[in-house]
């Protein structure tokens, strides 16, 4: 498994940051809008569409949904956004809640629903973030990267209390502040880098606390799912890592957040 993990990272490590910061404009919408349509066959199987035919087919909607956007110029614009922003405050809702409110998502068309307001604000958020530069398309990418590191071994160190038993037994709140300290001094590191001065730099410590707790709910909700459908994985796409929603769960929820920020509407 270990071997097979390393194999994997060799390729797919240079081919993410190559496609995140080497390309821009159409080509970049393209890469981006390829890994979220990976993405979306693995939530069709969340969703409880198993039938191979129908799974392709709501992936070609949803392509094609993107290059309309895209064509009406709404691949950048920010009510994509805004609808993340409103579906995630309900995903918190059944996160926290959750076995008793299952009932409300678990037909497989609201479950399909979820998946739109999930992923599709996700590469919006990326094309906004890369046309505001590569900075902080960076900075959303390493404070995701850091909140996982940071949560995984304060959480293991100091681990007591959990955070949400019934959907990932393994998290606790302990882990989620060594995430937030991860990101905290990260954020005080790009302030600075960036020349913010004072009053930036206290926005972007504020959106970095907020941002990371999203993206907490990010890896919730997928692991709600897959503990609903009995899997541990969302596909076996990338050999030894699982599938893509493994790798990108807390980018979902965190990428449209910080999108908003950094264009200053929240």
């Amino acid at each position: 498994m270990l071997r097979q993990r390393i194999l994997t990272a060799l390729w797919l490590v240079p081919l993410a940051l190559g496609g995140l910061f080497g390309l821009s404009g159409a080509a970049f919408g393209l890469f981006t809008g390829g890994m979220v349509l990976l993405a979306t066959w693995e939530w069709t199987n969340l969703a409880g569409v198993t039938r191979r035919g129908v799974r392709g087919v709501l992936v070609a909607i949803l392509a094609v949904v993107m290059v309309l956007l895209w064509l009406a110029g709404s691949a950048h614009a920010t009510w994509p956004l805004w609808l993340s922003v409103v579906g995630w405050l309900l995903n918190l809702y059944w996160v926290i809640h959750y076995p008793a409110r299952r009932e409300q998502w678990q037909p497989s068309a609201r479950r399909l629903a979820m998946g739109l307001w999930v992923l599709l604000p996700a590469w919006v958020g990326f094309n906004v973030l890369r046309d505001l530069g590569s900075v902080w398309l960076l900075f959303v990418l390493l404070l995701v990267w850091g909140a996982d590191i940071g949560a995984y071994f304060s959480g293991r160190a100091w681990g007591r209390h959990k955070l949400a038993p019934a959907v990932s037994p393994g998290k606790s709140w302990e882990g989620v502040a060594g995430g937030l300290a991860v990101t905290l001094a990260l954020a005080l590191v790009f302030a600075v880098w960036q020349g913010l001065g004072t009053g930036g730099g206290v926005a972007l410590l504020a959106a970095t606390a907020v941002v990371t707790l999203v993206s907490v709910l990010g890896d919730l909700l997928e692991s709600m799912l897959k503990r609903h459908r009995g899997i541990k994985d969302s596909s076996n796409l990338l050999p030894g890592h699982g599938g893509v929603l493994d790798r990108i769960d807390s980018l979902t929820a965190a990428v449209p957040l910080f999108a908003l920020f950094s264009l200053g509407v929240l």
